[in-house]
């Protein structure tokens, strides 16, 4: 009896101990292994711009080398196209149609969204960003949702385009500032390669027209090569200053130690491409390299989305993600030994978007949406233009102002119907149908549309309908019926005045 009580206390103890001793080891590793985090984000640069991608005309040897030393996913995506939606699904961890305000462009931030670089500090992070954060838009109060702004320093940039922000220089102005012990997280957000560019550029840089390669859904003539390769430019510039800021970790030892994530928000500054929903518009570049946590020369095909990062970044930290998270974490990915298809639940994502520019009216002058929602899967994308009585792009009268201005817009807008060229036009800026479907293994540019074909008939219904179960669990008001309330939104950029086409100011936060 005597044995068995003793046997029964020193059971108790020996747990006690290992429970308590589990305890203080767990918020020791914390303390340890808490990773800094450094998210590097162009502004507008396709993915398949990088040489980590495969063949490109572009530079970018910096980004290249990370990719080598760590993972690249093959089947990243925004979202929505467009930089306020696609950043704000970055930081609140949530689908575009949850964000209400936020899932337009140029719109008021809502105040009760958490954004990840808050929380990390919350818990003991420090937190900061240069360039460009989360925009353009409006929001509450003067720190960015994507922290402290750190842009002071200014250069003399090599071309009128380019900001005079020294990116690399106020990273470094951060760590100096925050050298204590505590983990950092920076978001090391370029301006570049948004439009507008220096003219002729390229010139200056020695590039050569017959190295640009046009994409197939643009004529091929000198005026477009010129206007991609000025675009080139600019995304080396983006390179440039990523790889001054991983010399910057190196020299301060602190790489070892740092997981450095490096994407953009959506495609380039193109008709067909930016604001739109095709593949080179949403399909995004996505590079992680972490040491002695991601095995360097992985390629992962799993499918994750940017309402995946936050989550992802919060356990990365040693935290549960917040509950209004809704995107999944993907750190089991980073962390895993394998390439190719690591979970076959990831084999696909949903997409959309609402109102971007203004540019498209009704009677009364409210500034209307052109709402699409998508799926993408492993070999298809099915694409639903809710309002296909709308033009895509803005309305012609107003020049198509959901398309930055460029050489290559002008030109394609000029084109008439009598042009042999004329196609070109209507791919980037005409009407369309209702339903898309294209089998982007066998054309990644979406130039054939096969949807009302019989053979892929019951293959957009099938897509239809997994998309509208998801967004309807998601609680997405358009597929719920609701999906007028985006047009109610207010607009916060430059506005325009329907009755003379000319441009308004913006509003303020609280007009």
């Amino acid at each position: 009896m005597i044995n068995k009580s003793l046997k029964l206390a020193t059971i108790l103890v020996v747990s006690l101990l290992l429970g308590c001793r589990t305890k203080q080891t767990n918020i020791s590793n914390k303390s340890e292994k808490q990773p800094n985090i450094l998210f590097c984000i162009a502004d507008d640069a396709s993915m398949n711009s990088f040489g980590a991608y495969g063949d490109t005309f572009i530079s970018t040897p910096s980004i290249d080398n990370i990719a080598k030393e760590g993972v690249v996913f093959n089947n990243a995506y925004n979202c929505n196209p467009k930089c306020a939606p696609a950043r704000a699904c970055i930081l609140t961890g949530k689908y575009s149609w949850q964000l209400k305000e936020a899932t337009n462009h140029n719109p008021k931030m809502p105040t009760e969204f958490k954004f990840y670089p808050e929380l990390l500090q919350q818990n003991g992070y420090n937190v900061g960003f240069t360039g460009k954060g989360w925009g353009p838009g409006v929001f509450k109060g003067d720190i960015n949702p994507a922290g402290p702004d750190y842009s002071s320093i200014k250069l003399t940039p090599p071309h009128k385009g380019i900001s005079n922000i020294d990116y690399a220089a106020n990273f470094e102005k951060f760590l100096n500032e925050n050298n204590s012990k505590a983990p950092f997280c920076f978001w090391l957000g370029a301006k570049e390669p948004h439009r507008f560019y220096e003219l002729d550029s390229w010139k200056k840089e020695n590039k050569k027209l017959a190295d640009a390669k046009v994409p197939p859904f643009y004529p091929d003539n000198d005026l477009i090569r010129g206007d991609l390769l000025d675009y080139a430019v600019e995304v080396e510039w983006f390179d440039t200053h990523v790889g001054k800021a991983i010399k910057l970790l190196e020299d301060k030892g602190l790489l070892d130690n740092t997981l450095v994530i490096i994407t953009s928000d959506h495609g380039m500054p193109f008709p067909r491409v930016k604001g739109q929903i095709y593949e080179e518009g949403f399909h995004v570049p996505l590079i992680a390299y972490w040491k002695g946590k991601i095995l360097k020369g992985r390629t992962v095909e799993d499918f994750v989305s940017f309402p995946d990062i936050a989550p992802t970044l919060m356990e990365v930290a040693g935290l549960k993600p917040h509950e209004q998270m809704t995107g999944k974490s993907f750190k089991n990915l980073l962390e895993s030994e394998k390439s190719g298809q690591i979970d076959a639940a990831n084999d696909h994502v949903l997409l959309g978007k609402e109102r971007h520019d203004v540019g498209r009216s009704n009677e009364d002058g409210t500034d209307l949406a052109y709402p699409v929602r998508a799926i993408r899967d492993n070999k298809f994308l099915y694409v639903h233009n809710i309002k296909p009585e709308r033009w895509p792009v803005g309305n012609p009268e107003y020049d198509y102002m959901n398309c930055d201005g460029s050489p290559t817009k002008s030109y394609l807008t000029k084109l008439k119907p009598d042009d042999s060229e004329y196609h070109y036009f209507e791919m980037s800026f005409d009407k369309r149908p209702e339903e898309e479907l294209y089998n982007i293994q066998d054309d990644p540019n979406c130039m054939n549309n096969l949807a009302g074909l019989p053979e892929y008939i019951q293959i957009a219904k099938n897509m239809k309908r997994q998309m509208e179960a998801e967004l309807i669990a998601q609680g997405d008001p358009r597929t719920l019926g609701n999906g007028d309330v985006f047009d109610k939104y207010k607009y916060y950029g430059p506005g325009l005045d329907y009755k003379t086409g000319k441009r308004t100011k913006a509003p303020k936060y609280n007009d």
